[in-house]
């Protein structure tokens, strides 16, 4: 079994010295630096980019650079997503993201543990557990996701919160760690002022 195959089984590997893993990540960090590098108003070449980068990209897709990851071909992205700038995916496993989700700055999505035993981390051992994020789901600014966390759909994840656990659908969490704070509502629909918006 190659280190990479241990790592998407759920098997401590080799993150750091393993030559293949570090060739992938040098390739990625390539792509990055080529899409941070980009004009921002060149959204073609910045989609070209993002298709080499993401292992799936279902539909329209806007990445605010800078952005970074380490593989890159872990990352899979629904229908409409963003994200703002200074986002990072560590995505030694999956990290799959529904439709409509809209990530705000400075964000952290880690699949990447490290052992708590001294000597295996000293022999660059890690594990990697998946991150599944739901459809219409906002994440505000600041919020860490750790490894091996579900978001459930029609979620808001507060500016600032430490994910560490599995978040139900249809709720407002927030805190370190999160927590789910309250149902979302239709009352929900009248917290900001509308005017003239016919779709709602």
């Amino acid at each position: 079994m190659t280190e990479w195959e241990k790592a998407q089984a759920g098997f401590l590997y080799d993150a750091n010295y393993d030559s293949d893993l570090i060739d992938m990540r040098t390739k990625c960090a390539d792509l990055c630096y080529e899409f941070n590098m980009c004009r921002p108003s060149d959204v073609t070449k910045q989609q070209e980019v993002l298709h080499k980068l993401f292992g799936q990209i279902k539909g329209n897709v806007v990445v605010t650079a800078p952005f970074y990851c380490d593989y890159g071909v872990n990352i899979s992205v629904g229908e409409n997503f963003y994200t703002n700038h200074n986002v990072t995916i560590l995505d030694g496993a999956k990290v799959t993201f529904g439709d409509n989700v809209f990530i705000a700055p400075d964000c952290v999505f880690s699949t990447a543990g490290h052992p708590i035993d001294t000597e295996q981390r000293n022999l660059g051992l890690e594990i990697a557990l998946p991150i599944t994020v739901g459809d219409n789901v906002w994440i505000g600014t600041n919020v860490s996701v750790l490894p091996g966390v579900t978001i459930g759909s029609n979620v808001v994840i507060g500016a600032g919160s430490v994910v560490n656990r599995n978040i139900p659908d249809g709720v407002i969490a927030a805190g370190n760690p999160c927590r789910v704070i309250r149902k979302i509502t239709e009352e929900d629909k009248k917290k900001y002022p509308i005017y003239n918006l016919k779709s709602l």
